[in-house]
């Protein structure tokens, strides 16, 4: 399944995840939409490691985790001394929707914002979003 402009075939993705159920529930979504190059990572430590590792195009993160969580890994995703890293496409991932977490999350330069439980149309519809944002897919 492709779409104009966002090759699936082609797309890195990193789940950073630190529920088990949640990353295999996610994995086989992307599987689904096409996607075929899928990482994963347990915590927002993890999640840079990999980012630095494998360069990702978008990574999907939760954001309740530890010992680095979401919010804190983005951060540092957006200071990473690497530049070409700066600007990977983040979505969120997370069931808070609280609306302070939400509004704190959009501040801090996400490309996306999911609540869970997700469904095959809206990752869909976000990644294709957040293809056309970031131009490296």
């Amino acid at each position: 399944m492709t779409t104009v402009g966002v090759d699936y075939k082609s797309l890195r993705v990193l789940i950073v995840e630190d529920e088990a159920y949640t990353r295999v529930i996610t994995r086989t979504l992307l599987r689904q939409i096409g996607v075929k190059d899928i990482a994963e990572a347990t915590n927002g430590g993890e999640g840079l490691l990999k980012v630095a590792e494998w360069e990702p195009h978008i990574v999907l993160c939760d954001i309740h985790m530890s010992p680095i969580n979401g919010l804190e890994f983005l951060e540092k995703l957006r200071q990473h001394p690497q530049p070409s890293l700066r600007n990977t496409g983040v979505i969120f991932l997370t069931a808070d929707s609280k609306p302070d977490t939400v509004k704190f999350a959009k501040e801090n330069g996400p490309n996306g914002y999911l609540v869970k439980p997700i469904s095959l149309n809206a990752l869909k519809a976000r990644l294709d979003a957040v293809g056309e944002q970031v131009k490296k897919l």
